[in-house]
């Protein structure tokens, strides 16, 4: 893209050169801000009301319109509280430093947000791009490593102002590039929805209809699981494993010969892996260590969690032994059916729907007991037809996991274009108002 015709040395080592005629100043100069309140822990009455209170979760997308949290007017009023009036700019300085989002209508803010009012001195929707770029800047580090902004870093970040219509033109081009880009990277994560739909429909299908359209059907005896492949048999769990339930944390050990041993927790078995990331390790009597071992061709599977993940997890493949599992993970045994078939088995929607119709539920959350487990009906095909299915099944998934890739890849890729088509414009490294006056002519 085409650079501005004279560029001077800025003075500040992360800008370098800049165009000759923008200035370099810090933000005090430039914008007024003020921050919002938080209610005391314990003042749960402040809560109770209808104006709207914005939180750092809030804050993300282009313009917030509602707030999950409410603020009375008792509180408001007895601690004098300043509302952020519509259009205003939102900037979270504390955790996640640097989101932004416009105030849609007039509403309060908690202690961690920066409301930056309309300003004559600049364009909001310029500061919407430019902020997150240089402001975030000057943030300092926190004993844990943490970057944290406070109002007097805000105040004294060097800003990169250029003429006030310039701003506005630089917004412009920007508001127009970054949808186009959103567009593309909403497009891709379509895609990838699309993908996982498909991926989870045809393991479905293939476990409990076989890959032969034209195979005869026969009743499974189960009315939501509907007809099975005439040649296959339905059994409860319990006549083809056995259920090992795990370890709880926190068993007094005073006096007892106890072993060092790592465990596997909920975290570590994920939907189709096994992550080996971070392993915990725990004491437990040596007299107990042959009962919570696990042993390759174990199908691991949670006991409970979010509602999509019930009961689902992963082979264990024997990668460290030995190795124990903590009481929320089941271990499940096969010994009348292949690890990998019942694998399957428990990633389908029937098997689904039985964990849900079976689990104990409270919000977004449900558990299933060991006992209700055991009754799972298991749809089992001969042993070659198993292993024709769960060979095709791997070929498709690998190509699908493919396709799935390349569209995070994509993402990726858009949005590193997206920050960095940010920083060249706010930075003065790319002129782009002669773009502006394309794109305007163009529509």
């Amino acid at each position: 893209m085409k650079r501005y015709p004279a560029y001077r040395d800025s003075g500040v080592e992360w800008l370098g050169e800049v165009p000759g005629h923008w200035r370099v100043v810090q933000l005090k100069h430039v914008c007024k801000f003020f921050t919002g309140w938080t209610p005391p822990t314990g003042d749960s009455e402040a809560y109770v009301g209808e104006n709207l209170w914005a939180n750092i979760s809030d804050l993300g997308q282009p313009v917030i319109y509602d707030t999950v949290k409410r603020l009375s007017d008792a509180a408001i009023a007895r601690h004098g509280i300043q509302s952020c009036p519509a259009g205003s700019l939102l900037f979270s300085f504390k955790l996640s430093i640097g989101q932004v989002s416009f105030a849609g209508q007039e509403m309060y803010t908690n202690e961690a947000i920066a409301t930056f009012p309309p300003s004559p001195n600049i364009d909001l929707t310029f500061a919407f791009y430019a902020f997150p770029e240089m402001v975030v800047r000057n943030a300092s580090e926190n004993i844990y490593g943490a970057k944290m902004l406070n109002q007097f870093l805000i105040n004294s970040a060097i800003l990169l102002v250029p003429p006030l219509p310039e701003q506005t033109a630089i917004a412009a081009f920007l508001d127009l590039e970054t949808a186009k880009i959103d567009g593309l990277v909403a497009e891709q994560r379509r895609l990838i929805d699309l993908l996982r739909e498909k991926r989870q429909a045809m393991i479905s299908h293939a476990v409990t209809k076989g890959l032969n359209p034209a195979t005869p059907l026969k009743p499974s005896g189960i009315d939501w699981l509907g007809d099975v492949p005439a040649g296959w048999r339905v059994a409860p769990l319990k006549m083809v494993a056995t259920v090992q339930t795990g370890i709880a944390k926190g068993k007094d050990t005073t006096g007892i010969m106890t072993i060092e041993v790592p465990y596997l927790r909920v975290a570590n078995v994920q939907d189709g892996h096994i992550d080996l990331t971070e392993v915990a390790t725990m004491e437990i009597p040596v007299d107990s260590l042959h009962r919570y071992t696990l042993k390759p061709g174990d199908v691991l599977m949670n006991e409970g969690g979010d509602f999509d993940k019930l009961g689902r997890g992963h082979v264990w493949d024997g990668q460290i032994d030995p190795c124990i599992h903590q009481n929320h993970v089941f271990a499940v045994r096969p010994h009348g059916v292949s690890p990998d078939w019942l694998n399957l088995v428990a990633g389908t929607d029937y098997a689904q729907f039985f964990f849900m119709g079976r689990s104990k539920q409270s919000t977004n959350l449900a558990s299933i007991s060991s006992t209700n487990l055991m009754e799972l009906p298991v749809v089992i095909p001969p042993p070659q037809e198993q292993t024709i299915i769960l060979t095709f099944l791997a070929d498709m998934r690998s190509r699908l996991d493919t396709l799935t890739a390349t569209a995070f890849s994509a993402i990726a890729l858009l949005q590193e274009r997206r920050a960095a088509l940010i920083s060249a414009a706010v930075t003065g490294k790319i002129d782009v108002r002669h773009l502006v006056q394309k794109e305007t002519e163009a529509a």
